[in-house]
């Protein structure tokens, strides 16, 4: 039996067993990059930390023991509904929106060791910029084959506006 490719979800792409591998993998990927950014952050390397308790901050920056769980929940989101949209195989807006994900993925990879491992306050702001958009992009692309998807993304996007305007307002401080 030959099953046609849609524009929308067949129902057996979205009925069919969930793959709990590829589930762990979406979310692993999604943490792995996280993990890149804690390896330079102020928790782990002291250097880091006196360079980043020097700079004159905002007001509103939140403490440091809010961001391990605060990006813990993000990854989660980010990995499950990069795995949603795996999970649409017959989808023909699959493999965009998968792509979308995984640019962003690497731009969210590269920030923390831009802002801490080089300390360019004004090149990880260009990256956050970069990171802002693909993640809008990303939702744009996930809203086309599953918007729950998209939606699981929207904490993240907001987070990340913040951090933007925390980084902005870094560089501006911190010349």
């Amino acid at each position: 039996m030959r099953i046609p490719i849609q524009g929308s979800t067949t129902y057996r792409g979205r009925h069919s067993r969930p793959n709990w591998f590829a589930y762990a993998i979406f979310v692993g990927l999604s943490v792995a990059a996280g993990a890149l950014g804690w390896i330079v952050s102020p928790s782990r390397s002291p250097a880091a930390a006196a360079w980043y308790a020097a700079l004159d901050k905002p007001a509103g920056v939140p403490p440091t023991s809010w961001l391990g769980p605060i990006w813990a929940a993000l990854y989660l989101l980010m990995g499950t509904s990069a795995w949603l949209v795996w999970h649409e195989r017959y989808h023909k807006r699959r493999g965009a929106a998968l792509i979308a994900y995984f640019i962003q993925l690497l731009l969210n990879a590269a920030w923390a060791p831009l802002f801490f491992g080089t300390r360019s306050v004004g090149a990880s702001l260009f990256i956050a910029v970069a990171l802002w958009v693909a993640i809008a992009w990303t939702m744009r692309e996930f809203f086309a084959v599953r918007a729950l998807s998209a939606w699981m993304l929207a904490p993240y996007l907001g987070w990340v506006g913040f951090a933007m305007f925390l980084n902005f307002e870094l560089w501006r401080m911190n010349p």
